[in-house]
């Protein structure tokens, strides 16, 4: 499962609002190699589900990832920490043994 804080889902709906989105659209959170830990986090909103796609809703938002990208994902938690020090959006990730700076990349 993947969990969305309260806080994520509020700015999710901000931003797809401020971009014109309505409700078909979602946020696909996807992993990718790269970054200076190894893996990496892609975000994007998309209105087009693809087969074997898990789908989670929470707070009026969903996220979805592909199969292959949950594996690394099982059990995280999508957060926002905003204000002077804010970071954005934030992967609590309990699959992740080494992160980086940034909170972009992570290692399992």
């Amino acid at each position: 499962m993947i969990q969305i804080s309260e806080t994520a889902a509020k700015k999710l709906s901000s931003l797809k609002s401020d971009e014109g989105r309505d409700d078909t659209y979602f946020l696909r959170v996807e992993v990718k190699k790269g970054g200076c830990s190894g893996l990496s986090y892609k975000m994007d909103f998309d209105n087009q589900p693809r087969p074997g796609d898990k789908t989670f809703e929470q707070h009026g938002q969903k996220v979805v990832v592909d199969t292959q990208s949950f594996m690394y994902l099982i059990g995280m938690e999508l957060d926002f920490q905003g204000g002077l020090n804010g970071k954005g959006f934030v992967f609590n990730n309990p699959n992740a043994t080494k992160n980086c700076g940034c909170g972009a990349s992570f290692n399992v």
